[in-house]
């Protein structure tokens, strides 16, 4: 059963993550990103990994995307121009997608996953341990990220307001 969810939710993310790059409108590639997130969080679900799958969905399928989608709304981004497909792209990269796809397939087959479930949550241990090394041990690296993430959506602003002057 275990198998079968995994290539179930595996397959869901494989095709967002396919659809996220046919798209032509950014704000529907940003909806299939969520999609790609939300099946991983159910991957990590399967896996054993309750804290990592409420973070994955709370942090970036919530509050990351939620980020993504306003700077793109901000900045008015339309449909973009189709270019011309590039010859070597499709000499090399049709089959290096083939070759990539069977050593992947056979790389499945020849390790298979062992009897006893895999311990993504023993490195740190529970959710309190985690958050208080994130507010203690690493609470530098932590609001040095935020303030790097107002930068980036006041530039944003910024970068939007320059255009309609």
């Amino acid at each position: 059963m275990h198998l079968f969810l995994f290539l179930l939710f595996g397959g869901i993310c494989a095709g967002g993550a396919v659809n996220l790059l046919i798209q032509r409108k950014t704000i529907n590639s940003a909806l299939s990103l969520i999609v790609v997130m939300g099946s991983l969080a159910l991957i990590y679900l399967l896996l054993g990994a309750e804290f990592v799958a409420v973070v994955q969905v709370i942090i970036y399928a919530g509050a990351i995307m939620v980020l993504y989608i306003f700077v793109i709304m901000l900045l008015n981004a339309g449909e973009e121009e189709q270019a011309k497909g590039s010859n070597v792209a499709k000499i090399f990269g049709i089959p290096g997608l083939f070759a990539g796809g069977i050593i992947g397939i056979w790389v499945l087959l020849q390790h298979r996953p062992a009897e006893q479930g895999v311990k993504i949550g023993a490195l740190y241990g529970p959710a309190d341990q985690v958050g208080w090394m994130l507010f203690n041990k690493y609470l530098l690296a932590f609001e040095v990220t935020s303030i790097l993430v107002l930068i980036a959506i006041m530039g944003a602003v910024v970068l939007a307001r320059r255009g309609n002057n």
